[in-house]
């Protein structure tokens, strides 16, 4: 069988759908991963073979439209998550022709596609093959979907169709206790972190006497993308009694160091995050997945609004706590890390959640679903 991978946008929307794609190769089935440019690394490093269908970024079709005019980032939390949308759609409609252009040579079975990634089930129309969409976090916001379909609308009526198909799986990785009350029915599956790794350091994973919080950012912190985000977030936490380590891009990471003073790079977030007591973070959800893996607490400081109720969801679960912008003040964060450091509580909560997590089926018990809608 040959299963197409759809997925892009940053390194975070690959390594969710890298425990599936392995166990399908693993089980002798043919397996391309295709997304953009910037996430061929990530592809690769996981050992799958990765197709490029653009060179552009995904912060160029976020803040401009198709005809390269600049469309300004909206302060409105409901209109930002639209701007979020119309940018997907726009990375759906460069990413279909060379999709295309791959079956003509390499016909899939199935096509999986990743959370807002559109071309996707439009491609396994095209084609008349099943498409199962993969969650790659706790949850999307529904209007992101509405909007990618609007901006999708000429590539829609050129295939005659009335909306983006459903999905005939939806495999998602969120923890079913956390999923939204309103949220459609879907085929659970365990999240397994995945992420480039690097050569361990005794470091990585022995803990010291002292505690350790990781704070991090994410997988696109760039010099202008979030890094003056993880800088302050950093310097918020000085005060803390703790070994603070920071996990971020290599490509930051020299910069981040010298300016930190603290153990700054790419982590092996899954080896790490387990000698850690506590993540502080902006809320991504590949880094709460793996937080809640490793049953380790949380504090969440969103940068997104649609980032903002998977992490009321986990707080309500009583595994973290979250800071709105604006009450993220140096005081706030300390006392917010205190809390989650001495309560014991948050620590159970989380150790509940690792539980749940390991309990749900494996990648390998879920690629049968797969292999028999092919």
């Amino acid at each position: 069988m040959r299963i197409l991978f759809v997925t892009g946008g940053s390194p975070a929307t690959v390594f969710p759908l890298v425990p599936l794609a392995t166990s399908a190769r693993n089980a002798g089935h043919e397996v391309f991963v295709a997304s953009i440019e910037e996430t061929m690394p990530a592809i690769t490093g996981a050992g799958l073979p990765a197709v490029r269908l653009s060179a552009t970024p995904i912060r160029r079709f976020i803040t401009a439209d198709r005809s390269g005019t600049p469309v300004p980032e909206p302060t409105d939390p409901d209109d930002h998550m639209r701007w979020i949308g119309y940018g997907f759609g726009r990375l759906a409609a460069a990413c279909l022709p060379p999709l295309l252009e791959l079956c003509r040579d390499w016909r899939p079975d199935v096509v999986v596609g990743g959370f807002l990634n559109f071309a996707a089930p439009l491609l396994a129309a095209r084609l008349g093959v099943p498409y199962v969409r993969h969650s790659w976090d706790t949850g999307e916001p529904p209007v992101v979907d509405v909007a990618a379909e609007q901006e999708l609308a000429p590539e829609l009526a050129e295939l005659g169709l009335a909306g983006v198909p459903a999905a005939d799986l939806w495999i998602d990785i969120c923890p079913p206790s956390l999923r939204p009350t309103d949220a459609p029915a879907a085929q659970p599956m365990r999240y397994v972190p995945a992420n480039l790794q690097r050569p361990l350091e005794p470091w990585m994973y022995r803990r010291a006497g002292a505690r350790r919080v990781c704070v991090t950012a994410g997988t696109k912190v760039a010099p202008d993308n979030f890094y003056d985000y993880l800088v302050d977030l950093v310097g918020k936490l000085a005060r803390l009694d703790a070994e603070v380590v920071v996990a971020a891009p290599s490509a930051v990471a020299g910069d981040l160091s010298e300016r930190l003073g603290v153990r700054v790079g790419w982590l092996p977030l899954d080896v790490v995050a387990r000698t850690c007591d506590l993540v502080v973070h902006h809320a991504g959800g590949g880094t709460a997945l793996t937080a809640m893996a490793c049953g380790v607490p949380q504090l969440l400081v969103p940068n997104m609004p649609k980032l903002l109720a998977p992490s009321r969801r986990l707080a309500e679960h009583g595994a973290a706590l979250m800071l709105l912008p604006g009450q993220d003040t140096p005081e706030a964060l300390t006392a917010a890390s205190e809390e989650l450091l001495t309560t014991s509580s948050y620590r159970e909560r989380a150790a509940d959640l690792a539980r749940e997590i390991a309990g749900l089926p494996s990648p390998a018990e879920v690629l049968g679903l797969l292999e028999k809608l092919a």
